[in-house]
């Protein structure tokens, strides 16, 4: 029976509840460790089967975000509206595909009043070595919406990443 010491200098038995706390902690350091490792970023100390192979090309992710209310009070944007404006503003610069997805969004407006409404998220991907030649085309959608549905914005996000199809 294993033994650990007392104050009184003298060795008593490790408990069964001693016993399995210390082999649990033992344990939980042995398996976390590949997991420390890898999110570090230390290649060298990563075990291989702890890295995973990136896949895909240089891409670039292009999200935007558009309102359906209008400032003015006009009737909301309808999907069908919405489907219109993209099949033509969107696809003739994107023809390879996009993703449409509903959405509520709010937003803090020019005047400070907090708006909820109904929304659109549009995803581009696109090779990130076209970058350059998408960004005016991408601006342009967004210059179109706000005109045509009286809004003060269509939010941007772009982000690298890999795609493989």
């Amino acid at each position: 029976m294993p033994l650990r010491p007392s104050t009184s200098r003298t060795l008593r038995p490790l408990t069964t509840r001693t016993r399995v706390a210390v082999a649990t902690a033992g344990l939980l350091i042995a398996v976390g460790a590949p997991t420390a490792y890898a999110t570090l970023g230390d290649s060298a100390a990563a075990p291989a089967a702890a890295t995973a192979q990136a896949r895909g090309k240089a891409y670039v992710e292009t999200r935007l975000f558009f309102g359906t209310e209008r400032p003015d009070g006009g009737p909301a944007v309808t999907d069908a509206q919405f489907m219109a404006f993209v099949d033509e503003e969107v696809t003739p610069g994107f023809p390879a595909g996009l993703t449409v997805q509903n959405g509520r969004g709010q937003w803090r407006d020019l005047n400070g009043t907090i708006e909820r409404e109904r929304s659109y998220e549009l995803i581009l991907l696109y090779p990130a070595s076209e970058a350059r030649l998408h960004d005016p085309a991408i601006e342009r959608i967004r210059e179109a919406y706000r005109k045509a549905y009286g809004q003060e914005s269509v939010a941007r996000l772009d982000e690298p990443t890999l795609a493989d199809f």
